[in-house]
């Protein structure tokens, strides 16, 4: 399905991916409208007139919504808003960014997705390619709107994408030549009807793949309620479980990765060397550059520069970032962590008592699943909105201080630990209560941390 051009093109939200899509569609001859219900995008308002684009800003009106021929829905809007949900009851098609991205695209797609891990495998895949001589374009949920690359006067060999699953919700062409899907555990859940929802979004990045595409999944994956599809393309597995088997794909075994590739022959071992992971702490990380090393070789990489990169790679900022010591006691940033399963994830990698610092935005976080993840945590820090149903979920079996603020919540962990402890920021929840994004509530944590470094040397 393409978009028409007997009426206008309605872009439903204006953040960087809204916006670039605007001026792309607009150069591209269409006539386009763009609506966000945001007053403080009208920034924005001034820039798209100038290139003919009408606007409302402030508010959503139902005309603007029916009328339209189609309707390009950000990433970040739900699909299920009335204004969405009554232009389609009317007829309207609603297209994601994807389908666009796809209909004009023509340089091969790596494609990454999953719950935790997307843009440390999407950069670790830049990064191999890079050094195996294959340049890249990086977009995506990693920051950059895929249609920039349409835009760009400089071509690259490979896309490499960060896929979320709101874009892959209205995605009916998308056919990456390699996808990655790394894992799925609860998150989002305020955006689907359940887990089973959720876990056929992710899956479906596959669904319209060629038998001589490359699909990349977790081999310790459960079916995710029974929504695993048949997959046509060429299956490839990682897995970092002793005793599963992995007949294609990699094997993480130690600090080792072990590549099996039946189809390619070759007299040396295939393997990738991890010893320096001190820098990216836990065995996901491992998992990460298994997934990463797959997608490199099947996109044309080679494996020098696959463990080129691994040996220069030092991790993503706000993911389980050192940030320095105090009398003892080590401060980690992982603002990243914005779901049960990465925090689950970040007190593995830790064998110390740990004082925890969670809270923020919830997205109808189940907070039990942390529950067998806390006997080396002395202490848990709760604040934001979620703060009080996170103090009533655990108090009965660890103690639980709420804060109101950042500042609170670094000064009461430096408190509550021990020379020998670990104070970890890790927070299973969004930051947009307090902060604008989860670098920003990382970098609060980072700058008070430090404060109160100063204040101990003082």
């Amino acid at each position: 399905m393409h978009l028409p051009r007997t009426s206008y093109i309605l872009i439903c939200g204006l953040g960087r991916s809204g916006m670039a899509m605007a001026k792309f569609l607009a150069a591209r001859g269409y006539t386009v409208k763009a609506t966000d219900s945001d007053a403080a995008k009208n920034v924005h308002a001034s820039e798209l007139h100038e290139l003919g684009i009408d606007t409302r800003i402030g508010s959503h009106d139902s005309d603007t919504f029916n009328r339209a021929g189609a309707i390009v829905v950000s990433p970040g809007i739900p699909v299920n808003i009335p204004h969405l949900v009554q232009a389609k009851a009317a007829g309207v098609p609603l297209f994601g960014d994807l389908d666009i991205f796809s209909q004009y695209n023509t340089t091969p797609v790596v494609a990454v997705t999953g719950t935790n891990g997307k843009t440390t495998v999407t950069t670790l895949v830049r990064d191999m390619l890079e050094a195996s001589g294959i340049s890249t374009f990086t977009g995506g949920n990693i920051g950059t709107p895929l249609v920039e690359y349409l835009m760009s006067d400089t071509p690259a060999r490979m896309v490499v994408a960060e896929i979320s699953s709101f874009q892959l919700d209205l995605a009916r062409r998308f056919a990456p030549e390699t996808a990655v899907l790394l894992n799925i555990s609860p998150d989002h859940l305020d955006r689907y009807q359940g887990m089973a929802d959720y876990g056929r979004s992710k899956w479906s990045i596959f669904k319209n793949q060629a038998p001589d595409h490359a699909a990349i999944i977790n081999a310790d994956m459960d079916d995710t309620c029974h929504v695993r599809p048949n997959i046509s393309a060429r299956l490839y597995e990682f897995s970092s479980t002793p005793g599963t088997r992995i007949h294609r794909g990699a094997k993480v075994e130690n600090q080792t990765i072990h590549l099996v590739l039946p189809e390619t022959a070759s007299d040396h071992p295939r393997q990738i060397k991890c010893e320096n992971r001190v820098r990216i702490p836990g065995i996901h990380n491992l998992e990460n550059i298994a997934a990463a090393a797959l997608a490199t070789l099947c996109a044309g990489g080679t494996l020098s520069g696959i463990q080129q990169a691994v040996n220069a790679f030092n991790g993503l900022p706000h993911r389980l970032t050192f940030v320095t010591e105090i009398e003892g006691i080590e401060f980690y940033n992982d603002s990243k962590a914005t779901n049960t399963d990465a925090v689950i994830r970040a007190l593995a990698c830790f064998t110390k008592p740990v004082v925890l610092i969670l809270g923020g935005r919830e997205k109808d976080t189940d907070f039990t699943l942390l529950e067998p993840a806390l006997s080396h945590v002395r202490q848990i820090i709760a604040m934001g909105e979620a703060a009080h149903r996170i103090h009533d979920v655990f108090s009965p079996i660890r103690q639980v201080n709420v804060v109101s603020n950042m500042k609170a919540a670094v000064i009461e962990a430096h408190r509550a630990a021990r020379p020998g402890d670990v104070v970890l920021l890790s927070p299973a929840c969004a930051s947009f209560d307090l902060f604008e994004n989860y670098a920003a509530r990382g970098d609060a944590f980072t700058r008070h941390v430090q404060d109160l470094e100063g204040k101990n040397h003082g």
